[in-house]
């Protein structure tokens, strides 16, 4: 429920929107302010998040036939991924782990598809302008053995973090 000028003024160097069980469409889902996309910073859209993302920028969710929930092989597209900075260093070929009953079935020609599955046609997707990108799958989770990867290339490549905190 922020809002994007809130956002403005924290300045953070990216956004990630997490998932979760609700669908973009049920009376009191969770919706994002449409302008925090125009900000210029960094967006990841992790399940619910890249449907609520895709949603709002001209895409369509839909309901899937069966809900998925566990491990599906990820196909990312090997075109896709030498020009962007999400799947640098992930294989072509990758598990990952779903939890899902809607996907988001189609997206407006602002984005591409960096990644399919053989039930979700867009498994990871690309703004073609901005530094907007989308997850159906989860890689904040042990079952997609190469989300800290793509997640370490989203702080690291595409929000330009450093990666200098330590726990210790």
């Amino acid at each position: 429920d922020i809002t994007a000028q809130r956002v403005r003024e924290l300045a953070p160097k990216g956004l990630i929107l997490s998932g979760g069980p609700a669908s973009v469409y049920a009376e009191g889902a969770p919706h994002c302010d449409p302008a925090l996309f125009d900000l210029g910073i960094p967006v990841l859209g992790i399940c619910y998040g890249m449907q609520l993302m895709c949603h709002a920028l001209g895409g369509r969710v839909q309901g899937h036939p069966v809900r998925e929930y566990g491990r599906a092989q990820c196909h990312v597209n090997a075109a896709s991924s030498e020009a962007n900075d999400l799947f640098a260093g992930v294989n072509h070929e990758t598990q990952v782990w779903m939890s899902h009953g809607d996907q988001v079935d189609a997206v407006s020609d602002q984005f591409v598809s960096l990644a399919t599955t053989d039930t979700c046609p867009f498994a990871a997707v690309k703004h073609r302008t901005r530094a907007i990108y989308g997850l159906q799958f989860h890689p904040e989770v042990t079952h997609t053995p190469e989300g800290k990867t793509i997640l370490a290339n989203f702080l690291k490549s595409v929000c330009g973090c450093s990666g200098t905190w330590r726990l210790g």
